[in-house]
């Protein structure tokens, strides 16, 4: 079993060269005094003044926002924070690609999509297998009793997304291809919806909403991601800016490691506070949030051989357009 962390420890462990880095980096700062750019977008020794964090719905990312401690930890640095929401990993990469974001987090499938893309990322760190918390789902009522009678059946998902990998294994566990399936590509709200009307047979998704569904809408687990995939929460950014602001790299990594340490101390609070920011009910954070656990780790080869699997799995069903080394996503102080 991997060991966790502590903030300090992880912060020595994973960033060893970053901060080394940083030490320069803060000088030449103090040198140069405020005025940076957004993102990367500035010269090579232009140090960035805001920094773009996207997130989810759920996750130590949103736990963080949530707390409000980073945002006057940096900016007491004189930096700015801005964060912006998406639906799903897909969509927060998809602005990381474009250069509207800086950071955020994903599950193990949307990285794979997005480097097969070009997007300039790189991993930074991860949190431990929770394969829990996400599942395929049914109506109670439903007729379907295992994976195996999902062929030809309508099955709903956010294209890309963490869940997409984990619909591929089930169905090669139940011995069904993936084309064997009618899959229906719809962000978390829309899928609901479909699922709750019988627009779809069933829904593949993640905590909270998998929860919610449970509690909400008497959904039936069809089948988990236990013993099937790992779910790994990824933390990433994107080159430029990991490579040129190491010391606040190391920041949002620290403050993350902390926040996770708080929330698995004090989960009822945590759900309490998230609750009306979430527009979820308080029963099913406390559900989606027994159903993982909290820590951040350092990218390792034997995460990156999981992802690599990943990637050659979609590759070998045409999810992807091209063969993608994942170990290429990484900072020259990981390799």
């Amino acid at each position: 079993m991997r060991r966790k962390l502590g903030a300090r420890s992880f912060a020595l462990a994973l960033l060893a060269g970053l901060l080394a880095a940083a030490a320069a980096g803060c000088a030449a700062a103090a040198k140069s005094g405020p005025g940076g750019t957004a993102g990367a977008a500035g010269g090579k020794d232009e140090k960035v003044k805001q920094v773009r964090i996207g997130y989810q719905k759920y996750g130590t990312v949103n736990f963080l926002k949530a707390q409000g401690k980073l945002d006057q930890k940096l900016q007491e640095a004189g930096y700015a924070v801005t964060w912006t929401e998406f639906p799903g990993g897909p969509q927060l990469l998809e602005a990381l690609n474009v250069g509207s974001i800086d950071f955020g987090h994903t599950g193990e499938a949307p990285p794979i999509f997005a480097q097969a893309a070009g997007a300039p990322l790189v991993y930074l760190a991860y949190e431990q297998a929770r394969p829990a918390s996400e599942a395929i789902v049914v109506p109670e009522a439903s007729p379907i009793q295992s994976v195996k009678d999902l062929k030809d059946k309508k099955v709903a998902l956010n294209k890309g997304s963490n869940v997409h990998y984990l619909l591929v294994k089930l169905l090669e566990q139940a011995g069904l291809s993936y084309s064997d399936v009618r899959t229906v590509f719809l962000p978390p709200a829309d899928a609901r919806v479909a699922f709750e009307r019988g627009g779809v047979d069933a829904w593949v998704i993640w905590d909270p909403y998998f929860a919610a569904v449970q509690t909400s809408a008497k959904a039936r687990v069809l089948a988990d991601g236990k013993d099937v995939v790992s779910n790994h929460e990824f933390y990433l950014a994107s080159r430029p800016f990991a490579e040129r602001n190491k010391e606040i790299t190391a920041v949002l990594l620290e403050e993350l490691n902390k926040v996770g340490a708080w929330v698995k101390a004090n989960p009822q609070e945590v759900a309490q506070l998230l609750s009306p920011q979430l527009g979820i009910d308080i029963p099913s954070l406390e559900l989606a949030m027994g159903r993982r656990d909290y820590g951040l780790l350092p990218i390792n080869g034997q995460v990156i051989a999981e992802q690599q699997r990943v990637a050659d799995t979609f590759l070998q069903i045409g999810l992807i357009p091209k063969a993608i080394k994942v170990s290429e996503a990484l900072l020259d102080s990981q390799q």
